[in-house]
This record gives C-alpha cells, sequence and structure tokens, in this order.
C-alpha cells in the first residue's frame, strides 16, 4: 500500500502528525456435524485505522479499505473527532526505538497444506470422538480454522513497521450420557505447525473432560486447600495482571496501586509478559510501534513494573513498556503474552501434597462475579475432590470465592504442567492453601 497521498493531504487539512494502522488477514474455516460438512467460509479482510493530532488533540477514524476517497474520509473524520475531544491526555505518534528484534513464526506453511488434508484430520477427530467411549451419546461440534495476518504501522514521522504472524486450531466438544445425567466437555488444540497435530490426542482430550463429569454432585462447604488447573489459573492470571495497567494505578484503581517493588503473590510466583517468546502470540512492536521486549510483572512474588503505553509513561515520567493496545480511537495497555514460571512438581506430585481437598478445573462468570477494584471473587466452578492424595469424585453446583490478591499470595506450590492456552496466557497447575467452596 502507499500512503503518500494520505500523509500529503493530512498535513495540509492542518493536521500536525498522522499515522495508519492496516492489518490484513486471510481466514478459513469449516465445521462438521454428524459427519457432513455443515459450514465452510474463506475470507479476505483490511482495517484501516487512521490517527492524527490537531491542536494538541487526537482524531481517529476508521475503514475497510485502502484508496484515495477513503483517504480523503479518514482526514476529514479526523478532523471531526479532534475537534470534540475533550481529553487533556498529551498525545504522540512515535518516531520509533533504536531496535527491532524478530518476533513471530512463519505460518505460510499452512497454506502448503490441501484443504482436503485440513478435512481429513477433522473427521478422523469427529471419528475418534464418537467411537471413544460407548457413554459419548454426541459428537455435539467439531471445527478447524485457519488465519494468516499482516499488521502495517506508518506515521508522519518516517516509520513504517510490518510483522506477520498466523494460526489454526482444531476443535471439539462431545455430550456424555450415564442414565439421566448428561455433561458436556470441549478442548481446542492451537499452533502454527500443522505437522503437531494428532486428531486421536484431542478426541481423549475432550471424551475424557465430557466423561470425568459423569457423577457430579456438590461437596461440603468449607474452605480446602485447592489445586487449581492450568486453565483456571490461566483466567484468574489475566484478571489479576489487568492491576499492572498503568492507567489504573495513575486513576486510583488498582490493586497494585503503590506496591512497585512491594510483595503482591506468594514467592512461589514469577510472571513475565513474553511478546519475543516463539508462540502464535509473539510480535516485535506494540500498536505504537515501539518495540517490545521480554520483561518480568512479578518476580518472585514482588511487582517489578506497570505496563505502560506513551501516554501513561510520559505522565509517570518513564517510558514505555511496549504493551499499547489499540481501540477505535483510544490506546490502552495489555500483556502481550504472560508466562507464569512453572515449578517441578506433575499435577499428581500436587494432588499428593494436598492429600485432602479440592481440584478445580473450570470457572465461570469470571465478568459478572469478579470485582476489578477490591478483587473479591464468587465464581461458578466444578472440579473434584481430592482424597488420599488423589484426584476422587467429580464435583458438581460448587461456588468458589475469595479474593484474587490472597489468593495469589496463597499460593503454596507450582506444578510443571504448561499449557498455553488462547487467550494469550502459559501457565501450570497450583495449589492454594485455602479456598472457600459452597456446595451443600
Amino acid at each position: 500500500m502507499r500512503f503518500d497521498y494520505f500523509f500529503r493531504r493530512a498535513k495540509e487539512s492542518g493536521i500536525e502528525d498522522a499515522e495508519v494502522f492496516v492489518t490484513s488477514s486471510t481466514s478459513l474455516s469449516f465445521s462438521l456435524f454428524h459427519s457432513e460438512i455443515d459450514q465452510f467460509s474463506m475470507n479476505d479482510s483490511v482495517s484501516v485505522l487512521a490517527r492524527g493530532i490537531v491542536n494538541g488533540k487526537f482524531g481517529a477514524a476508521s475503514c475497510d479499505v485502502w484508496n484515495k476517497e477513503k483517504a480523503d474520509y479518514l482526514i476529514a473524520e479526523i478532523l471531526r473527532n479532534a475537534a470534540v475531544i475533550e481529553n487533556d491526555d498529551p498525545q504522540f505518534i512515535f518516531e520509533g526505538s533504536p531496535r527491532y528484534r524478530k518476533a513471530g513464526l512463519d505460518s505460510t506453511g499452512l497454506a502448503n497444506v490441501s484443504i482436503e488434508e485440513k478435512k481429513a484430520k477433522l473427521f478422523a477427530l469427529e471419528a475418534a470422538i464418537r467411537d471413544y467411549d460407548e457413554r459419548i451419546s454426541e459428537v455435539e461440534s467439531v471445527s478447524y480454522r485457519e488465519v494468516s495476518s499482516s499488521t502495517t504501522l506508518v506515521n508522519s514521522k518516517g516509520l513504517r513497521l510490518t510483522q506477520k504472524g498466523g494460526y489454526y486450531y482444531y476443535y471439539g466438544s462431545a455430550v456424555a450420557k450415564s442414565g439421566q445425567q448428561v455433561k458436556t466437555g470441549g478442548e481446542l488444540f492451537l499452533d502454527n505447525d500443522f505437522s503437531r497435530f494428532n486428531p486421536a490426542e484431542l478426541a481423549k482430550q475432550v471424551a475424557e473432560n465430557a466423561l470425568s463429569k459423569l457423577g457430579g454432585e456438590a461437596c461440603e462447604s468449607k474452605t480446602y486447600t485447592a489445586v487449581l488447573s492450568p486453565e483456571v489459573v490461566s483466567m484468574l492470571l489475566s484478571s489479576y495482571i489487568q492491576s499492572a495497567d498503568a492507567e489504573e494505578i495513575q486513576k486510583k484503581s488498582s490493586l497494585f496501586m503503590g506496591k512497585l517493588d512491594d510483595k503482591v503473590a506468594s514467592s512461589k510466583v514469577t510472571v513475565e509478559d513474553r511478546p519475543l517468546e516463539k508462540t502464535v502470540f509473539a510480535r516485535s512492536f506494540d500498536d505504537e510501534g515501539v518495540a517490545t521486549f521480554n520483561k518480568p510483572i512479578i518476580r518472585a512474588g514482588k511487582l517489578k513494573t506497570y505496563l505502560y503505553n506513551l501516554t501513561t509513561a510520559h505522565k509517570d515520567g518513564t517510558v514505555s513498556t511496549g504493551n499499547a493496545s489499540r481501540g477505535l480511537g483510544k490506546i490502552g495497555v495489555e500483556p502481550v503474552c504472560l508466562f507464569m514460571k512453572p515449578g517441578k512438581m506433575t499435577q499428581e506430585e500436587l494432588f499428593q501434597k494436598v492429600g485432602t481437598g479440592v481440584y478445580i478445573t473450570e470457572i465461570t462468570g469470571l465478568h459478572a462475579g469478579m470485582n476489578r477494584q477490591s478483587g473479591n471473587f464468587s465464581l461458578q466452578s466444578g472440579g473434584f475432590l481430592i482424597k488420599d492424595g488423589k484426584k476422587d469424585r467429580p464435583l458438581d453446583m460448587i461456588t468458589v470465592s475469595g479474593n484474587l490478591m490472597k489468593l495469589f499470595m496463597d499460593i503454596r506450590e507450582v506444578g510443571c504442567d504448561v499449557r498455553l492456552f488462547p487467550s494469550a496466557v502459559s501457565c501450570p497447575s497450583v495449589i492454594v492453601k485455602r479456598l472457600k467452596v459452597a456446595g451443600k
């Protein structure tokens, strides 16, 4: 794409500095129901976000195609939006970092795998789930999706950056039935190397997830020592690390306010943001064009940094951490990919260490059941009892409650069963000393 016309017209229109952020993507997706393709789509899409500074105010606009007419439209919208902005925060168009490190993995190999081969693996997944156990009454859904994307940032200060990425996933869900009880379970495999996918392995995970819930009932209401599964840890950790957003600190609405270099978690807990790790989430620059870098957020329980974009960094007299995340008009902050440092104990060894307790494998209602300002939560949950150091009967219709800060301070042990989730969180199971469970 050429951008000369846009920047020339922007300058002529009184826009002091301007920026264009273009994301183009190609996607393929299909799904099966009862061994027949019930959905198939191939799409190419382009998203253009433009910003400009007018009299110290940012205006923003977007469109889904790039040409001269759209360039004129974007300029007019920037001018119109800037005229009504009341926010006095300083605004920046970034001139560029001294160095950008290569990040990400090549996903172009997906294009060399035929659609028929991708379909064949999906049929194999469905068959393997259906045939896994006679109690599997229905293969509820199996689906495939792949995305290849390219992001380009160009601005009036001469900065031009491009990065590419891509991934694919297979997903399956099954219905298990025993007597009158019916349970559903699902699992997802996410990667960018097609050779790593094994339909039989994912089918086993899907079926076992559903089957393991059969026979579940509530446990006695009390405080338990708990093992939290990697999936549960990933969801709670994502919510917890939102407190490291410097804007929330500046608004005095964060759990981490005034706690830099203080203990905010157990000494067993180390959490890093790793945008340069070789995952499908890797990226070399953030949404303002600042170079990304790997950084500890919490090290051995102590808070080591807040996460900044250019505006919040300027307010605190520091530099951006390369965590700017773009919405229409507003630049927020997000970690790129969170990594919780694993320990050495297997999940079975965690159960042995707990002896008697609960194993929480799922939580729901995080948005409604979590108070971000106080950290208090009450969430519908499921899992298993732990008895004599082993996973015992399934639990159903239970609620776990507590406080995020206290929960992370109460982590007694960290396992080695690391999983990477689509939420861009890599983490293992953990033992929590005390967790309130409401059952019967």
